[in-house]
This record gives C-alpha cells, structure tokens and sequence, in this order.
C-alpha cells in the first residue's frame, strides 16, 4: 500500500501546480470567447472559492480552477477533484460578491498533453467535488482537449512512498 508523500516538497508542487493551471485556464477562457478575464488571486491571495473572474456572452462567471494529475499512482482515474470545504457557502458568497454565476474548470494534466472542461457549480449533483469519468465528462463543456503542453511535467506527478 502506498500513501501520498507529505512534506515541504509536496506543498509546494501543489501550489505551483495551481499556478500552473491558473495560467493554462485563463489562456482556454481568452481562446473560447471570454473576456474580462481578471485572476482574483491577485488582488486578494486565496479568494474563497474562485480563482477567475470571466464574462462570455453577457453572462459574468466566478470561476473554481482545479488542476489535477489525470490518474492516481496506481494508475486507476483521478475521479474527483475536490472542490473544498464548505464549497457551496463559499460558491454563493463568490456569487453574491461578484454578482456572477459560480463555476468551475478542470484541468486533467497526463504527461505531456493536458484537457481542460468547464461548468457551471449549480450543475453538480454533488457540490463538494467536479466527477470525472468519461461519463461525467460528457456532459461538460470541454475547452481544451488533449493538447500538448510542452512543460517538463514530472516534478509535478504525484509522489508516493511505502505506508508502513
């Protein structure tokens, strides 16, 4: 059995993996007709819920990015992103705040090739976590799909050690 390796390394690939999808989200919004593309981190560091603001045919969009590695160590499907505690409060407080509709976008990175879906957070049947599998993934607005990212992604795979 093996269990996630948690130490300074970890914390800080996982924030620079957040990072990393914040970009890659915001270049999929200016490539699929948003605008007003504001990173909401930069003026308030971990804004409650969204990391985006984006506006796209005259609706305004709180935006939740999640950046996950596509498939677990033991190879099975990432399933579910979490999106955090108490999500559904913080998604109607960013709506409230932003008078915007509260959604998500998740970014599945496999080795060098990335896809990118986004929704709305009203449209999940579980409001604590973004589905995954194939079938959940059709029923998403795919922004990207499976395109080449070019990024030397290995110090951000997943690391393991043996559960004692």
């Amino acid at each position: 059995m093996k269990k996630d390796l948690l130490n300074h390394h970890t914390a800080l690939r996982s924030k620079s993996l957040g990072a990393l999808g914040e970009l890659l989200a915001i270049k999929a919004l200016v490539d699929n007709g948003f605008n007003g593309i504001r990173n909401l981190n930069d003026g308030k560091r971990n804004h409650p819920f969204a990391d985006l603001y984006a506006e796209r045919n005259n609706e305004k969009f709180v935006i939740s990015v999640k950046t996950r590695n596509r498939y677990q160590s033991n190879g099975k499907l990432n399933s579910r992103y979490n999106l955090g505690n108490n999500s559904e409060n913080k998604a109607k407080g960013a709506e409230a705040t932003f008078n915007a509709k509260a959604a998500w976008m998740a970014i599945s990175i496999f080795d060098d090739v990335f896809s990118i879906y986004f929704g709305e957070f009203a449209a999940l049947k579980l409001n604590t976590g973004i589905p995954m599998n194939e079938a959940s993934l059709k029923n998403y607005e795919c922004l990207v799909n499976e395109r080449y990212h070019g990024i030397d992604f290995s110090h951000y795979k997943n690391v393991y050690e043996p559960r004692d």
